[in-house]
């Protein structure tokens, strides 16, 4: 088995991290546009984007791409980012 390289791993990490800002962006675009977070699609397509890139994190900390920490870091960071997108829509829904 061929070994991985720091590139390898840098880039799988930085393909990863633009898949979480794509998320995020799609989530800005679904409340842009619906103004309705407590909305079930809305929330379906949170989850089923945030599934989706639990799985791609788990496929490449197996691969050896990324450590257990980036993993979580990732994950964690694009949660932050959501809750306070998340919050200043709420704050703007109760001032109108």
């Amino acid at each position: 088995m061929p070994q991985i390289t720091t590139d390898q791993r840098e880039k799988a990490y930085a393909i990863l991290k633009e898949d979480a800002e794509q998320i995020l962006r799609l989530i800005e675009v679904q409340i842009d546009n619906l103004m309705a977070p407590k909305c079930p699609l809305y929330e379906e397509v949170l989850d089923t984007q945030m599934f989706g890139l639990s799985r791609e994190i788990d496929f490449a900390k197996r691969l050896g791409l990324i450590t257990e920490e980036q993993g979580k870091k990732l994950l964690a960071n694009l949660e932050h980012k959501l809750s306070i997108l998340h919050e200043t829509v709420q704050n703007t829904v109760k001032d109108v």
